[in-house]
């Protein structure tokens, strides 16, 4: 081993510390230096001989380094050129001259300033084996390196060649080679040049392994790009280098969805079906179409809740107090609800819930019901508008061959409820609609049947989902809508209009609070009185529920809040049923008048049941001469239609007992007529109203202009029962009726009114109300004159001719006599 001399000549050169750069022997590199101590460094050398001392920081960030912040291994160097920038900073290159070693460090002047001693490189004999071989190994990886790196230096490639100065040969092609910082140090570091040969040995190796790797994936992607689109380029390249590196996020995620899949403990048919699709994951294409749909349905299968189960907290009390907190009235629909809570919580295992249907006018409080059903049973609300569904496919999912498909709504309410047993409202059902795509209400009779929901099939998922612990809660306004298959699956519980007392209280208790706190306004600030709210109920919100109430409240409250705008020194508005005409104009809806005389000669009181609550028709009824035809007018429909025909057979069969001509109907025309002509009309509890209107024309027997009835009738005259009696009832009171004539079976209602309103009982006792079986009752208790009654013949006087001019007649019992 031969080693380079040394002179020992220390050095006393200014230190000029670098970031993140190593500079070696006989390499040249520009260096820009911007720190107020570099800058004197440099200044200094330049004012001597322009050697310099650089070595490397320890740490890039440190801004002001001392002695111990920078390496103590550096290269004496040469500044070759010097380039000034503005702020005083400057561009130098700078070539390596030789290994240093920092002996100490002193400050001086600004800048530190270092002894240093140069460190030869510990060199071999030129005949030595080892050298020779390391030397051969490293000309022959450079030649490979080089023809892979398209980038390398051509000159280097002939200086490899030669075995003049192996030194410097080894450190210029160290300064060609992507190594990190640390490594580069690493090798200024090591004086021996074996050691050095070995290092730039494994670094070649290391950096051909990349070269190598690279020109695989340049290859598989051209390969890929010739089978595939130009497009999956960027793509397969990017798959590509992470497969070669171990970080293929496919196989990340799909080892993610292995494992979560495996923690959830599915049953075996999902189980089995996730796993499948999992496999068929793996084989396709990261970006593909199919992968998203596979992605997709695996996703759907472990967000859905298979086993969690949550507890019920169910206090008979608690309930009670919250469906009374959030409801007025609606006595008999709490206590059905009641009754169904008290089954949940007596049953010890969980059994199949049932299937309430709350069937009521709009606005009455039906979904706010179920929420309060929800929040006391502890259970997650769902809601589900079918309002205006007609596709079957949005109850059971579409199939996954569609693009989009996505599962049904069931399914959909089930993922957010992450639990198996909901409560789960099934708004509007009565609204949902067919269509070439199919009936959605068949669709539900799976659904809403315990005996067949626990193996519920969703298309898009296609396996069997268990729904029999679900609350299903479903809202209709009428049940004629229906389909009489889905209505047989359900419990009815009615929900009635609200009365004018109900919604005084409901506008205290309720309306008034959730304004004021909507608005920021402050009780002191809003007060109305009683009367006023009767006017805003009676005058401008015809409505069952309480929704248009609450919109007018709103709106007073706005005009509150605009005068105290206006107005700063007003603190309170006391709003008058006066302002209620200026604010809110004239009032839309008015009591209508009834003609209260005795001469209502075919016009009879009828009570009416609609959407907005009751109210009192009244029927017209005209008999001119002509060929019997027979005027329905008013937008009649065809069963109140066929109600006035089954009237008119039933007057006919009784022509005898009513004393009217047996031809009546041959030579008389009949109009009967519904005012309110543009609001269509229908249902058959019309039919007592028309009949007895077709008496009192047919007659000309008046009728009694405070009696108001309702009740269908059949060929026979027998009356037969209807519903929405309290609404009925209701509207004859407000009219100032006060005989009302119902069906005998609805006797029973009437002693449900009185329990389950308030003012119900003082309202039936300023009533006479009147139970009639059949048709001829009613006509007795309506009409002024008793129809059966037969009226005594007036004989007409004759007078008599003297005897003389008398002339003899055949007797003749029915033909008077007449004397001349």
């Amino acid at each position: 081993m031969v080693e380079q001399k040394n002179n020992n000549e220390n050095y006393f050169l200014p230190l000029l510390p670098l970031k993140n750069v190593v500079i070696l022997p006989k390499s040249i590199i520009p260096i820009i230096v911007g720190r107020k101590s570099s800058i004197d460094a440099v200044e200094y050398a330049l004012k001597e001989n322009r050697s310099i001392f650089v070595t490397a920081q320890k740490h890039a960030e440190t801004e002001n380094p001392t002695a111990d912040d920078v390496f103590a291994f550096g290269t004496r160097a040469t500044i070759l050129q010097v380039m000034r920038m503005p702020k005083g900073a400057f561009k130098i290159l700078i070539e390596g001259v030789v290994r240093s070693k920092i002996l100490s460090v002193e400050n001086t002047q600004g800048f530190m300033e270092a002894e240093c001693q140069d460190v030869p490189t510990r060199l071999h004999d030129d005949n030595d084996v080892s050298t020779q071989a390391l030397w051969r190994n490293l000309q022959s990886l450079y030649t490979t390196y080089g023809q892979l790196n398209t980038k390398s230096p051509a000159d280097l490639m002939n200086l490899v060649k030669t075995t003049e100065d192996m030194d410097c040969v080894v450190d210029t092609l160290l300064m060609h080679i992507n190594v990190t910082f640390e490594e580069r140090q690493s090798f200024l570091e090591t004086i021996d040049l074996q050691e050095r040969l070995v290092k730039l040995c494994a670094l070649l190796q290391k950096e051909i392994s990349i070269l190598e790797a690279e020109e695989r994936i340049r290859g598989r992607v051209q390969n890929q790009i010739e089978k595939n689109q130009r497009e999956y380029y960027l793509t397969e390249q990017i798959k590509a280098i992470q497969k070669e590196l171990g970080r293929d996020d496919q196989q990340i995620e799909i080892a993610q969805l292995r494992a979560k899949i495996k923690s959830l403990n599915l049953p075996e048919e999902p189980l089995e079906k996730a796993e499948k699709e999992l496999r068929r994951l793996e084989q396709m294409p990261a970006m593909s179409s199919e992968a998203v749909v596979s992605r997709h349905y695996i996703d759907w299968i472990i967000s859905l809740p298979w086993h969690k189960i949550t507890r019920d907290t169910v206090n008979l009390n608690q309930a009670e107090n919250i469906l009374n907190k959030r409801h007025a009235g609606l006595k008999k629909p709490k206590e059905r609800i009641l009754e169904f809570l008290a089954a949940e919580k007596f049953t010890s295992q969980a059994g199949k819930s049932p299937i309430i249907c709350l069937v009521g006018p709009p606005g009455v409080g039906k979904t706010s019901l179920g929420q309060a059903i929800a929040e006391s049973l502890g259970r997650k609300f769902i809601r589900i508008s079918l309002g205006g569904v007609r596709d079957e496919a949005e109850i059971r999912g579409h199939r996954r061959t569609y693009i989009g498909a996505l599962p049904g709504r069931i399914i959909q309410a089930m993922r957010r409820a992450k639990s198996l047993n909901p409560v789960i409202l099934l708004d509007e059902i009565d609204k949902m609609s067919v269509d070439l795509h199919g009936d959605p209400g068949s669709a539900l009779l799976e659904v809403l049947d315990p005996e067949q929901n626990n193996t519920f099939m969703d298309h898009y998922l296609e396996l069997e989902y268990n729904l029999s612990q679900v609350m299903f809660i479903a809202t209709a306004n009428t049940i004629d809508k229906i389909p009489y298959p889905l209505f047989d699956r359900m419990e009815i519980i009615p929900l009635s209009g609200y009365s004018d007392d109900e919604k005084l209280e409901i506008a205290h208790k309720f309306l008034i609070p959730k304004s004021l706190k909507e608005y920021g306004l402050k009780a002191r600030q809003f007060k109305l009185s009683n009367d006023v709210i009767m006017a805003l109920i009676r005058g401008y919100s015809k409505e069952a529920g309480v929704r248009q109430l609450e919109r007018l409240l709103n709106k007073l409250m706005r005009k509150c809040i605009q005068i105290f705008l206006t107005d700063t020194q007003t603190a309170s508005v006391t709003v008058t049923v006066d302002q209620l005409k200026e604010w809110l104009g004239h009032p839309p809806f008015k009591i209508r008048s009834i003609e209260k005389t005795y001469n209502r000669v075919g016009l009879a009181s009828g009570l009416a049941w609609t959407e907005l609550g009751g109210d009192l028709l009244e029927v017209e009824a005209l008999v001119m001469p002509g060929k019997g035809n027979v005027s329905l007018t008013g937008q009649l429909g065809e069963v109140m239609q066929e109600s006035a025909q089954a009237a008119l057979s039933y007057i006919r069969s009784r022509t005898e007992e009513l004393s009217l001509p047996k031809n009546f109907n041959t030579n008389k025309d009949i109009h009967i007529h519904l005012p309110e002509g543009s609001t269509p009309k229908e249902g058959p509890s019309a039919g007592i109203t028309m009949c007895i209107a077709l008496v009192s024309a047919l007659t000309k027997n008046p009728v009694n202009p405070f009696v108001a009835m309702t009740g269908e009738i059949t060929l026979h005259g027998q009356v037969l029962p209807i519903g929405g009696v309290k609404e009925k009832i209701l509207a004859a009171h407000q009219h100032g009726i006060t005989t009302v004539i119902l069906p005998s079976e609805n006797r029973n209602d009437i002693d449900d009114i009185k329990n389950e309103f308030p003012e119900g009982k003082v309202i039936l006792e300023s009533l006479n109300l009147v139970f009639v079986d059949s048709m001829d009752e009613a006509l007795k208790k309506a009409l002024i004159n008793n129809p059966f009654e037969k009226k005594p013949i007036k004989k007409k006087r004759t007078l008599r001719a003297p005897l003389k001019t008398r002339k003899p007649v055949l007797k003749d019992t029915n033909t008077p006599i007449y004397h001349s």
